[in-house]
């Protein structure tokens, strides 16, 4: 019979998600992961290969949970823009006091990960070349719909509100002030739609 797996693979992966967010992957230690996620180091080891190996499974849920909270502001929202607008505002305001850290786990990834860890920089690349996909794919939505000027570059435009929301996020956490980050927001997109 063969060796069955006695741990729910999806929980592992979005508590040890939720430690990575918070204390970075350096910072965290084998122990740190052991009491995380009630797995001894060896069975950690057995399932992901590495400490890199479940980190490349965290990058890979928080990736997912961050399109899956974006789908749905999307598809609640009246618009294609209004619900951008509403991903980035719950992401960076309300969801902030129920997150292991303000700032993006992609970002904080790419600060602390080196050329020593190639994979893991790839990936991270990667998955943040999806988020301004996801948000150019929106944005063609809203043009579509006369949210945005015909002529409007969409693909700089995703760029441009992935920087933004990566500087709004930075910011609130030096700042502690959401009422400013709001303000930012609400001009951000101001800026963008059609009048």
């Amino acid at each position: 019979m063969a060796n069955v797996a006695k741990y729910d693979r999806d929980s592992v992966v979005r508590k040890a998600m939720l430690l990575f967010w918070e204390k970075g992957f350096n910072a965290t230690s084998t122990r740190d992961l052991q009491q995380a996620v009630d797995m001894r180091p060896g069975s950690i080891y057995a399932a992901f290969g590495s400490k890199e190996g479940l980190y490349s499974e965290a990058l890979k849920c928080y990736s997912q949970e961050m399109g899956e909270i974006l789908q749905q502001r999307v598809s609640e929202a009246d618009s294609p823009l209004t619900g951008l607008e509403n991903f980035i505002r719950n992401v960076i305001i309300e969801r902030r006091n129920v997150v292991p850290s303000e700032l993006c786990m992609l970002v904080r990834t790419l600060s602390e990960i080196d050329d020593t860890q190639p994979e893991l920089m790839s990936q991270t690349k990667t998955l943040l070349r999806k988020v301004e996909d996801n948000f150019t794919r929106i944005l063609d939505q809203a043009q579509e719909q006369g949210e945005l000027a015909p002529g409007a570059n969409t693909r700089m435009l995703g760029r441009h509100l992935q920087v933004q929301m990566i500087g709004m996020r930075t910011y609130l956490k030096a700042s502690q002030n959401p009422q400013a980050v709001e303000e930012l927001l609400q001009s951000i997109f101001a800026g963008i739609r059609v009048r």
